[in-house]
């Protein structure tokens, strides 16, 4: 079980889905610290009585907008890598272009994961479990993929993948020069082929 499913969540009525969404725009765009429950209660148009009814507390509330983005990324990620040719380099790749759609799509300040750790580093907060968890789950993720290519050398090919990948994020949420993401998986595909041509002399 991950460390998302064994969080606390709560049943989402039409309210609580109005005020999912305000809390993650909100959230993304200016900072959970920075946002308070009576702008999301107004910008959800529902008081924050109904906020509190529905979801308790505000440390809640970051638990959904957290999880709901851990969720919807899983699935776009098992989507994207779904669909990819089963060819080990070209599923490692998958997740590169699946990161690059993510991103142009939703992320154009970087990784939300990344960005609440930043507001987010006490281990008891009830959200810290879906930052770290998805960052575990995306270097297991790598270290299998990883395996596939170099049985011998997954766990340090799976790291460099991982640094490799999360770098790109960091790089595109900053903005410090264009389509990171995309140097990103060149570079994978540079050191993978270097990698795969190696396994095979074995």
């Amino acid at each position: 079980m991950s460390a998302t499913e064994k969080l606390r969540r709560i049943s989402m009525t039409p309210a609580a889905l109005r005020v999912l969404e305000a809390a993650a725009r909100l959230f993304y765009e200016r900072g959970i610290h920075a946002v308070g429950v009576d702008l999301i209660a107004a910008e959800a148009g529902v008081t924050k009585k109904t906020l509190y009814d529905r979801f308790g507390s505000k440390e809640q509330v970051v638990v959904e907008y957290l999880a709901d983005r851990d969720e919807r990324w899983r699935t776009f990620l098992a989507q994207h890598l779904g669909a990819a040719h089963p060819a080990p380099l070209a599923r490692v790749l998958a997740v590169f272009d699946a990161s690059r759609a993510w991103s142009a799509e939703n992320s154009s300040k970087g990784c939300s994961m990344v960005n609440a750790h930043a507001e987010i580093s006490d281990p008891s907060h009830p959200a810290y479990p879906i930052i770290t968890g998805q960052k575990e789950w995306m270097l297991d993720l790598f270290t299998r993929l990883a395996g596939d290519i170099s049985p011998d050398g997954a766990g340090h090919l799976g790291r460099t993948l991982m640094l490799l990948h999360e770098g790109a994020l960091v790089a595109h949420g900053l903005n410090v020069f264009p389509d990171p993401i995309a140097h990103a998986r060149e570079q994978a595909q540079a050191l993978l082929a270097t990698t795969g041509d190696t396994a095979v002399k074995r």
